[in-house]
């Protein structure tokens, strides 16, 4: 029993040393802490205390920046309900190791080798030198954007809200940066009355694409001038992003023109389409009626909700850098070539691997929630079970209306979507490493096998 004991204990020490483990479990704690602050009776607006489950659902949701909610953000939840969830958005959104790295470096206070690479895990950097420079740098930058956002967003919510207008400018500010998609319009109806607003809906669409870019990116475009060249990764992630950005624009405006655009003049079409395409495949927001969708349009964006935006980012999904990856991949095995290249750079295959594995973890996580949902609650539609699901695992937010209906099974099901979907599907994988037997040493021969 001792000897177990100190296996158990060496190997729980061993996991906790790992940065990634250690960001899993940060998320976790911010996560719990906010549910039990939200189960609080001056939490809700009728000051009676919200169920556990309830208020999980809620504080995964802002903390892994998805959106879902099963209770109206502004008609459920006090000042002090909607205080905690824009918290949780925001450190959710950067990260609670890259702000406890900011503000502990802010104070003076020495910062070791195992905190800049747990910041560096954090923000998803290259090199661990540039960890700390760069955490300062995000920060920063994060704060200057969200506050232009909210004067812009306030610009245009005063003259509808009074004085109100100037929170609702900051917590939709910080919501659309994070990309999380929380709202305060009430009755569960996102931005639908904001589609001849062009300044909030652009607002928002500026803030939320920022945000789904990465550090990494902004830093890169940042040095541009200095530097006079971009790097691969920058160059593929704002390629692919352009790509899915107008081709969803176009597919949404084509194919809902007539059924769920109908009833809107021809400039708030095009205003209500460039809004779905940047919100389906990162944050929550609506400005049209997702359940009165085409069964087709509902696959497309459960695709583009998928895919999300890029490493390193406060969006979900699997990544736009991941799907480039997979493409070039592809791409190389029917040129028949030995090396993954692109733009003069190999890409290593251990990278390919990783690509592939995430895809395939994501995609069997999100079929799994999909049927086993469908198979509880069959009253939901197929489509809109998967459209659930998948929003759940991205982060996305966007909702058919089956998420305030779930059962009890369901919401936890949506819940570990979330958490997976933030955290990423290799990361939670990890953190059963501290389960994993030693490794022996011991190298296999070369097996045989066919594929395709």
């Amino acid at each position: 029993m001792a000897i177990l004991l100190r296996n158990l204990k060496g190997r729980f020490e061993n996991a906790l040393s790992n940065p990634t483990i250690i960001i899993v479990f940060s998320f976790l704690i911010v996560i719990l802490i906010g549910a039990c602050l939200l189960t609080l009776p001056f939490a809700s607006e009728n000051q009676e205390s919200t169920p556990f489950l309830d208020s999980l659902f809620t504080a995964t949701s802002a903390t892994c920046v998805t959106g879902l909610i099963v209770v109206d953000t502004a008609d459920h939840w006090s000042l002090f309900g909607e205080l905690v969830i824009i918290s949780l958005i925001q450190i959710g959104g950067l990260g609670f190791i890259t702000l406890a790295t900011f503000f502990l470096s802010s104070f003076r206070r020495k910062t070791g080798l195992k905190s800049m690479m747990l910041a560096q895990e954090s923000i998803g950097g290259f090199n661990i030198q540039d960890a700390l420079p760069m955490v300062h740098q995000i920060v920063k930058m994060v704060f200057l954007i969200e506050f232009t956002g909210a004067v812009l967003l306030a610009i245009a919510f005063v003259p509808q809200f009074g004085l109100k207008g100037i929170y609702y400018g900051i917590f939709h500010a910080i919501s659309a940066f994070c990309n999380a998609g929380f709202d305060l319009m009430g009755g569960f109806k996102s931005m639908v009355e904001f589609n001849n607003h062009p300044l909030v809906l652009y607002t928002i669409d500026a803030l939320i694409v920022v945000g789904g870019l990465g550090f990494i990116v902004w830093r890169d475009l940042l040095n541009w001038r200095k530097n006079g060249r971009l790097m691969i990764h920058t160059r593929m992630v704002l390629i692919i992003t352009a790509f899915l950005l107008i081709g969803g624009s176009l597919f949404v405006y084509l194919a809902e023109y007539s059924n769920a655009l109908g009833q809107l003049p021809d400039h708030e079409k095009i205003n209500a389409a460039i809004f779905m395409s940047v919100n389906s495949r990162t944050a929550g927001y609506t400005s049209i009626d997702n359940a009165s969708m085409l069964s087709v349009t509902k696959t497309f964006i459960s695709i583009l909700m998928f895919i999300g935006g890029a490493s390193g980012s406060t969006a979900g999904g699997i990544k736009v850098n991941t799907l480039g990856i997979m493409i070039i991949a592809i791409i190389s095995v029917i040129k028949s070539n030995n090396e993954t290249v692109v733009g003069k750079k190999r890409i290593p295959n251990n990278v390919v691997l990783k690509a592939f594995s995430v895809t395939m973890l994501a995609a069997a996580l999100v079929s799994i929630v999909t049927m086993s949902i469908n198979l509880m609650q069959p009253e939901f539609s197929l489509i809109d079970t998967l459209f659930e699901a998948t929003s759940g695992f991205a982060t996305v937010g966007l909702s058919s209306g089956v998420s305030p209906l779930l059962n009890a099974p369901g919401k936890l099901l949506i819940i570990i979507s979330m958490f997976v979907g933030r955290v990423g599907p290799i990361s939670f994988a990890l953190t059963f490493s501290l389960f994993k037997k030693e490794n022996s040493g011991v190298v296999y021969p070369d097996g045989k096998f066919i594929v395709g």
